[in-house]
């Protein structure tokens, strides 16, 4: 029988390890599956153009139909890629989708086809985020020009982590390796759209964004992309390059390919990561951890088939664990080291590891100094580890022989990242401190250290001095705190700043002591002069505008009298309506005529000057009575029409076009004659029936060179009504001309009978919203017994 005390909690435990070791066998072979997948679907992705699941979509049915696994299809597509001299056979056709660059041509795919199987298979070996950012600079480079590749990971709080780089220092992997969530960080813009960003516009880009490197000028153009795309990415990928200008389609296609494949390796590191195992244990682990005094973890080995260990994973933590990172507790859990800490590969940290997991001899280390940079500044740490074997596993614990103040390093991310700086001055002791990033925001070399508060002024402007010394006077002696701006000459030209202090003053009143900051508001105040500068130029492009208006409505005005109330022309009634546009400032170009020709014949004429303002309603003079002395001297209206557009091709602005309607009306016969030249037809009502006019051929005047233009002819009868408009009485934006007629057609036909008022009505059921253009309309009625020839009014 077992001795309860160990026989069956060693069962108990070698059952848990057998059951972890085949779970850990069968993520190894998921990840591999999952990875030949991503590969699959990204050359299937650059061959045909299609999208991501239309790809997994294809890859299964292949797979189905020829019988065999999803990985053997897989393998058997990456085998039959072409090589860059043949002719890719294309896949079936793929659901349309919307491309984001003009397609590639058929070497172009076959191309980028080779280049993401090779790079498929290297990353199919890489091991961390670290190595796969170095594999992707590799292929990168020579394709879309890449200097530089990061890979950023959102942390729980927030904020961004480097997880991966290559083609940048180690000065400035620790400058940039914690991005605390701030605003205009692109990174976070990229995650949170789920789409890439393209900065390609150096001088624009740095205005709109916090730009990583020192300077952000050894970079002109770069990407930042979501891994995966859509808006809930874990990662971000920057590719970063020395050349300015936008990126080439096929660079962009080829980096949002590249980005799908670094998510399925992304993913295979997760999977390793969140790894499930016997909730159970995990729960009774973790309980044990929380109770355990001191910073330790639990690490499992991660080995390959041949028994290699290629990483550790922390599976358990205790509260007071404290990582060089900052990270505590939990929040360590599920990482891997060599991924957090890559520089410990092959160290004698890590070789004592080993050494443990192979003796069972507890390992204990000698004091050791591990060294971070931050805002240029070196932060050494001394620690001691022991590490004792558990269960196939690492019981490593440590013990720091110094502090390291977290909350300086943060103050020193947002410092930078506001460009703002922090100073102090212990008025009674005489000491003064800056911070780095003071130095740099006033323009100041550090090797002259600090200025006393009451030199400060001498770092300002001329005319800003003044200000400045009374607000640093004001503070000292009565101890008011200040918030003032000023200016400062620079290398780089003249920067914008604020400066706020306050006090920290003795029992007595006495200021003892003097906090400060000041900021740079060099983007922002140019932003602002532009602004100002701009509205300085609408103010006078609107003065010009309005009084170009007035301008255009008096010689409207002149050249196109409205009667106060309908005349007589030929035995007919007509009224004339014109309501300017409600919308814009500028005075259209719509026109009527109404008159009484010399033979007594009546000549309306409707028409309709494309464009506004001062040109227009000068084109509009030139037409209306050009085409009313024509008529006059015996002119057909189709030879009119042709003459006028031949004026229009000839005038002084060759590119105006106008759309016209001329009819003349024979009162002996009752006969009106029209033509037209790309104008809406009239709308003829009569009793209950109410109809558009059928259009003779004509093509809108200014045009073409040789138009054609028809004529036809309608016999009037006693109680006939004749709408003449133009097209501001039907158009409205967003909506098809027919549905304007339709509606035209409805008003008319329920205004028809009211002789009193009906074009008032009929204008206000057709204008109850704005309207934004000119709206003129000629009410042409006959009336329902004979009269004889109108000639009080000469016509309008």
């Amino acid at each position: 029988m077992d001795d309860p005390g160990t026989g069956a909690d060693s069962a108990t435990w070698a059952q848990v390890v057998a059951r972890q070791r085949a779970e850990l066998e069968r993520l190894r072979e998921l990840a591999a599956t999952s990875a030949v997948l991503e590969r699959a679907k990204g050359a299937l992705m650059a061959v045909t153009g299609c999208a991501p699941d239309a790809a997994d979509q294809e890859l299964r049915r292949r797979a189905e139909a020829g019988g065999r696994t999803l990985l053997a299809q897989c393998r058997l597509t990456l085998d039959s890629l072409p090589s860059p001299q043949e002719r890719p056979v294309p896949a079936p056709p793929a659901p349309p989708t919307t491309p984001a660059a003009p397609p590639a041509d058929a070497s172009e795919m076959a191309e980028t086809a080779q280049v993401l199987a090779g790079m498929g298979r290297d990353l199919f070996r890489v091991r961390s985020a670290h190595e796969l950012a170095g594999r992707l600079l590799e292929h990168l480079a020579p394709q879309v020009r890449a200097a530089a590749v990061l890979l950023y990971e959102r942390q729980a709080e927030g904020g961004l982590e480097l997880a991966g780089h290559a083609g940048i220092d180690v000065r400035f992997a620790a400058r940039w390796r914690h991005v605390p969530p701030l605003a205009g960080v692109p990174v976070f813009e990229a995650l949170a759209a789920g789409e890439p960003l393209w900065l390609e516009d150096l001088a624009a880009d740095r205005v709109r964004h916090v730009l990583v490197g020192d300077p952000p000028e050894r970079w002109p153009s770069r990407v930042w992309l979501p891994v995966p795309a859509g808006g809930d990415a874990r990662f971000a990928l920057g590719v970063l390059r020395r050349c300015g200008g936008p990126f080439e389609p096929r660079e962009r296609r080829l980096l949002v390919a590249a980005a799908r494949l670094c998510a399925g390796r992304l993913r295979v590191f997760d999977t390793a990561r969140v790894a499930p195992r016997d909730p159970a244990v995990t729960e009774a682990v973790q309980a044990v951890f929380d109770a355990l005094p001191g910073a330790a973890v639990l690490l499992t080995p991660l080995r390959t088939a041949a028994g290699e260990v290629t990483d550790y994973r922390i599976d358990a933590a205790t509260p007071q664990a404290v990582d060089v990172a900052g990270r505590t507790g939990l929040d360590m859990v599920g990482r891997l080291i060599l991924e957090s800490y890559p520089s410990m590969a092959g160290e004698p940290l890590w070789r004592g590891y080993l050494e443990t997991l192979e003796s069972g001899v507890p390992f204990e280390s000698e004091p050791f100094a591990y060294q971070d940079t931050a805002d240029g500044m070196a932060l050494t740490g001394t620690f001691s580890v022991r590490a004792a074997p558990l269960d196939g596993g690492l019981l490593v614990s440590w013990m720091r022989h110094d502090s390291l103040d977290r909350q300086e390093q943060r103050l020193s991310d947002v410092q930078r990242l506001g460009n703002l700086g922090w100073a102090n001055w212990n008025l009674l002791a005489q000491e003064i401190s800056w911070s780095e990033q003071a130095y740099a925001v006033l323009g100041r070399d550090p090797e002259q250290g600090p200025l006393e508060l009451e030199k400060l002024p001498r770092l300002a402007l001329a005319q800003d001095a003044d200000p400045l010394t009374a607000a640093i006077a004001g503070l000292i002696h009565r101890g008011r705190p200040f918030d003032v701006p000023f200016r400062v000459e620079t290398p780089e030209g003249v920067r914008h700043l604020r400066m706020v202090a306050e006090a920290v003053s003795e029992p007595d009143g006495t200021p003892a002591e003097v906090h400060g900051c000041v900021q740079d508001l060099t983007a922002q105040r140019s932003a602002e002069l532009a602004l100002v500068k701009s509205e300085r130029t609408m103010s006078v492009q609107r003065g010009v505008l309005q009084a170009e208006r007035a301008l255009a409505a008096r010689l409207q005005h002149a050249l196109l009298p409205l009667p106060s109330k309908p005349v007589q022309l030929a035995g007919l009634r007509v009224e004339v309506a014109y309501l300017p546009a409600q919308a814009g400032i500028h005075v259209g170009g719509d026109w009527f005529s109404a008159v009484e020709l010399p033979d007594y014949d009546a000549l309306f004429v409707v028409g309709d000057v494309a464009g506004h303002g001062i040109d227009a309603v000068a084109t509009m003079a030139q037409l209306r009575f050009t085409a009313k002395g024509m008529v006059s001297t015996g002119t057909s209206l189709t030879v009119a029409l042709a003459r006028l557009n031949h004026l229009l091709l000839h005038s002084r602005d060759s590119r105006m076009t106008a759309t016209m309607i001329m009819a003349r009306y024979d009162p002996d016969h009752r006969l009106l004659a029209w033509a037209q030249a790309g104008h809406p037809p009239p709308l003829l009502v009569r009793g209950d029936e109410v109809r558009y006019l059928d259009r003779p051929g004509g093509l809108l005047l200014g045009a073409s060179a040789d138009p054609y233009y028809g004529s036809a002819e309608l016999h009037l009868e006693p109680g006939d009504r004749l709408l003449l408009y133009t097209d501001g009485l039907v158009e409205r934006p967003g909506e098809p001309l027919d549905t304007g007629l339709a509606r035209l057609t409805r008003a008319a036909r329920a205004h028809g009978d009211d002789e009193s008022g009906s074009l008032e009505a009929l204008l206000a059921a057709m204008l109850v919203d704005e309207w934004r253009d000119d709206v003129c309309v000629v009410d042409i009625r006959v009336p329902g017994r004979a009269e004889g020839r109108g000639t009080g009014a000469g016509g309008v």
